[in-house]
């Protein structure tokens, strides 16, 4: 059995984690236990349920990676779980159990942050890859451009003014009645819709030294297409919506127009051939369509991670903990936990 076995743990959310990997990446088991249906309810992640599930479902989550890879916990070489960004009462639940799971068995407990994490999940299934590159990590919680140096060495190069761009879907999902998490609602029903029936406007950043995003002013203006400009109006039925597919196809093609464009403009200024897209909204069909085609046409290339391992999970936890573990810098169990 390998010695270069870690077990990953993540609940920095709303999704309770585990998975195991060799050698940071060969992929052995991965589970995620979902608490979308639980937090639909309230339109967004109530804090406070995403705790006491993660309480409830943290071991057996844990119990069934460990089954799937036909591993037991004295055949890993460490342990890795996210420390930072997240909710804190979330990230504790993960903690505590990891700790508890390494002092057990006197096993090494290193911690990963969760945007690195998701950089590095851009690379595990690619068969060819080369540091540096950038880097776009674009969710619910965030719009990011990182210089990636190495898988623990990012560098910010700018970020969103407001709104993340997974964000901006849920509130866009909401004004059109569709259901949370928003991103894949409003994909879903922008497949039947118009991406250019509408005109809506674009962010362009001023600066020329860095990438950043703004998606308040395209919410806004989804908003007066949507109830009007009238202020005191209520929103309309969602059935009595005209071109509403139109309107989510719009939408989604303006801010993947503005993603690309930052990002293909960093890259070059930045010397750099690739392009990493992580997190949530990297799941999305046009954005994935719109980066690739147009990276490719710059002469550069865009790697995303399947589906899967785009949206929280414990394979990327797993995968950059192994090199944090050979990095040999881990406070172990004094670890702490961090939302911000």
């Amino acid at each position: 059995m390998s010695r270069e076995l870690v077990l990953g743990i993540e609940s920095s959310c709303d999704e309770t984690a585990a998975a195991v990997v060799d050698a940071g990446r060969r992929i052995l088991s991965s589970r995620v236990h979902s608490q979308a249906e639980m937090h639909a309810v309230y339109g967004g992640v109530v804090p406070e349920i995403a705790g006491r599930s993660h309480l409830s479902k943290i071991l057996p989550v844990v119990d069934g990676a460990l089954a799937d890879a036909r591993i037991e916990l004295d055949d890993l070489a460490a342990i890795a779980v996210t420390t930072r960004p997240g909710l804190i009462g979330s990230l504790l639940v993960g903690l505590s159990a990891a700790k508890g799971l390494a002092f057990a068995r006197g096993l090494p407990l290193v911690g990963v942050h969760h945007i690195e994490a998701h950089v590095y999940a851009a690379t595990m299934e690619a068969e060819s890859f080369e540091y540096p590159c950038l880097a776009l990590v674009v969710s619910g919680g965030h719009s990011s451009v990182y210089r990636a140096n190495g898988p623990l060495d990012l560098v910010l190069l700018g970020t969103t003014l407001d709104d993340a761009a997974g964000e901006a879907f849920d509130k866009v999902a909401h004004l059109l009645g569709l259901g949370y998490p928003g991103g894949p609602a409003v994909s879903k029903l922008a497949e039947s819709g118009n991406p250019r029936a509408i005109e809506l406007p674009r962010y362009k950043s001023k600066r020329t030294d860095a990438p950043e995003f703004s998606f308040s002013g395209i919410k806004t203006a989804m908003l007066y297409q949507v109830r009007g400009q009238d202020a005191r109006a209520a929103l309309p039925p969602p059935e009595s919506i005209p071109n509403r597919a139109d309107l989510a196809a719009s939408f989604e093609q303006a801010v993947c127009d503005v993603l690309v464009g930052e990002c293909v403009r960093a890259a070059e200024r930045e010397g750099l051939d690739t392009i990493l897209v992580a997190g949530g909204v990297a799941c999305n069909r046009r954005l994935r369509a719109e980066m690739t085609t147009r990276a490719a046409a710059r002469g550069l290339r865009a790697l995303f991670p399947s589906p899967a391992y785009c949206t929280d999970n414990a394979v990327m936890i797993a995968g950059l903990g192994w090199h944090a573990w050979k990095s040999g810098t881990s406070p172990g169990l004094a670890l702490e936990a961090a939302p911000r």
